[in-house]
Parts: structure tokens; sequence; C-alpha cells
């Protein structure tokens, strides 16, 4: 009743169960039912935006799109965007195994309500949001305000988007919270080679994969001019030849993984 709709805007409303098991179902019926009617042209649209509720584990939303050949073939996965309350976040960080996996999982963080508390609690938070979360851009936003720009089309699962780290994650300057989600990141020039690295993926996802909440990666392999880009959620995990590496370019692999305490 809330949402401001345009008229040939569609909500359709999943309110019988937990994300993770009834509503997956009903989400995969209703993407299907959606992806019927525009190919038999009675509805048009471009994106599909799905919100959870608040205290929601993304991880089965991310995952139908992994696990449903005919959603997989149908629908772009895009992001995975979250909101933090500047004001209680430190608090439901605390409190709440949920809010951590969001910001695990999100590929762009909007803060609300930074107007409220003081410069160095912002900065603080949003260190803590950074140590937990490298790869997600940060944004402040007033009252929702921001470019549409900036929560859509982003391509946050695109194999062959770029690996975004930002690099003052590695900068100690505020107060570390011991959150069970954090993140690392692993580089290395040396080539690799293909098996091996396969074999060391696969077993990692084995036994890791319930605790894995993102992972990705540019790798550069021996024997090819292209570099191997992977990512995965949880358990789920692809990867494909991206773009050549440029003439110049430093050849050097480059991992980010995000999860509940992953053994670094």
């Amino acid at each position: 009743d809330l949402l401001l709709q345009e008229r040939e805007e569609q909500i359709v409303e999943m309110n019988n169960g937990c994300v993770c098991c009834t509503v997956r179902c009903d989400l995969v019926r209703i993407l299907g039912d959606l992806g019927k009617k525009r190919r038999r042209g009675e509805l048009r649209f471009d994106r599909v935006v799905i919100e959870t509720t608040g205290l929601a584990n993304p991880g089965p939303v991310a995952q139908t799109f992994f696990m449903d050949e005919g959603i997989h073939g149908e629908y772009l996965r895009d992001a995975v965007i979250t909101v933090v309350d500047a004001k209680h976040g430190q608090r439901t960080l605390d409190e709440h195994d949920e809010a951590r996996a969001q910001v695990g999982f999100a590929d762009r963080i909007l803060l609300s309500k930074p107007d409220l508390v003081a410069e160095d609690e912002v900065a603080d938070l949003m260190a803590r949001l950074r140590d937990m979360n490298p790869r997600a851009h940060q944004k402040r936003v007033h009252f929702g305000e921001t470019d549409i720009r900036e929560v859509l089309d982003i391509r946050g699962f695109n194999l062959n988007a770029a690996l975004e780290v930002d690099p003052a994650f590695l900068e100690d300057t505020h107060h570390h919270h011991d959150d069970d989600v954090k993140s690392f990141v692993w580089k290395d020039a040396r080539p690799l080679h293909m098996e091996k690295i396969e074999t060391f993926l696969s077993l990692m996802v084995q036994n890791y994969g319930e605790d894995l909440l993102r992972y990705k990666g540019v790798l550069n392999m021996k024997g090819t001019d292209r570099k191997v880009i992977f990512q995965g959620v949880h358990q789920l995990m692809g990867s494909d030849l991206g773009p050549q590496w440029a003439e110049g370019e430093a050849r050097q692999s480059k991992m980010v993984f995000i999860g509940i305490d992953l053994p670094q």
C-alpha cells in the first residue's frame, strides 16, 4: 500500500513461509510465470526487483538463480543491495546473524540516516562494513535518495565484471569488531595450474560451502592469454573465460572470499 506504483508495474507478494523453503518454490513459479507472459506478449517488463524482509538471508534467493535451469536461462542476476541503518546498524550487526549475512552478500551497501549520528560513529560503522565485505561499494543516502544507477544494472554477479575490492579496507585505522562474517583477499603473480586450482576450489566449496557467502576471482592461468573468472554462492560456483590480458597489464590472480569464520 505504501509503494508508489507506475501503472505498468506489477507487485507480487509472497508471504506464505520462509524464503529459504516454501517461498523459494513460489519464487521459481512466479519468475517462470512472468517469463511465459513476457514471451507471449501479455506482459512487458525490463527488470524484476525482489525485496526480502529485513531479517532474511539473501543466500537462498541468490541460489534460486543458480539452481533452476529455466530461471537461470531467463534472467540475468544483477546484484544484492543492502541498506544499513547508521543509527542502529552496529547493534543490529551485533545481535542478528541475518544482518551480517546481508552485508556479506551485498554488492552495494546504502547507509541510511548518517545525519543522525556523529561523523566518527559513521566512519567506524563504514570501516566495520568494509572489513566484513570489501567488494561492496558503500554510499550514504538521505531518505533513500540516490541515483537509480547506484542500485540497478550493477552486474554484481557478472562473471566478466571487474573484481571490485576497496583498497582502503586494508587500512587499520578504526576499531575492529569481532564479527563472524569476515573477508580476505588472496593475490599471487605466479601462473596457476588449471587442474590444481580446480581441485583446490572444489575442496574448499565441499568443506566450507555453507559458510561461504560470496566469493569471486580473476585468475592468471597457465596456457591461456585470457583471464579466467569465477564466483560462487555457498556450494554453487561458476567460471568463465574473461577478456584477454591487456598488453603491459600485470598478470596477477586475485580472489576475494566473504564468509562466516573462514580459516584464512
